[in-house]
């Protein structure tokens, strides 16, 4: 019996696999889970158009693009065999509390109110969640100002997860 393969690198190989057919469709790929929830492993998909604001009213991906995209991602997933076993194929818009990932998803949303939580504390007092403002967004990291407090630089390498915070 052959040992499961690591998470992280069925998501990478799906998306090496998956972008440029979803490039093909006049979309973009934004992030890739590989999980395993209790109906079994999903392989989600993540897309959007490229340069659309996840806060305006329109212009984001449907359904009928995410049909389209699932039908020109799963055939070469299969016969590229990036997934062991059986698992399920999600394609969806990553919504408006999209996670950002990547300093280009930062870059997106600057100016935007985002949730930071990182690996472990930091800065004074040692807060490991920042809830803000997103300033600016460098080569190594971002700058979020807390809510009645001050700017915080986060690198990177701390962030365990981040996402747009939509206000209603």
């Amino acid at each position: 019996m052959s040992a499961v393969p690591h998470k992280a690198s069925v998501a990478e190989r799906a998306a090496r696999v998956a972008e440029p057919l979803i490039r093909g469709e006049g979309l973009e790929l934004l992030d890739v889970e590989y999980l395993r929830e209790p109906s079994g492993w999903i392989l989600r998909l993540f897309i959007d158009r490229p340069g659309h604001d996840p806060l305006s009213r329109d212009g984001g991906v449907g359904l009928e693009e995410c049909a389209r995209v699932s039908h020109a991602v799963e055939t070469a997933l299969d016969v590229e065999e990036v997934v062991p076993g059986a698992y399920s194929l999600e394609v969806s818009s990553p919504g408006v509390n999209r996670v950002l990932r990547t300093a280009d998803h930062f870059r997106r949303v600057l100016g935007r109110r985002v949730k930071v939580k990182t690996y472990g504390p930091l800065g004074e007092p040692g807060r490991k969640s920042f809830i803000g403002t997103l300033e600016a967004v460098g080569d190594d990291g971002v700058t979020v100002r807390v809510e009645g407090g001050p700017a915080c630089r986060i690198p990177f390498r701390d962030i365990a997860k981040a996402n747009l915070e939509f206000e209603f």
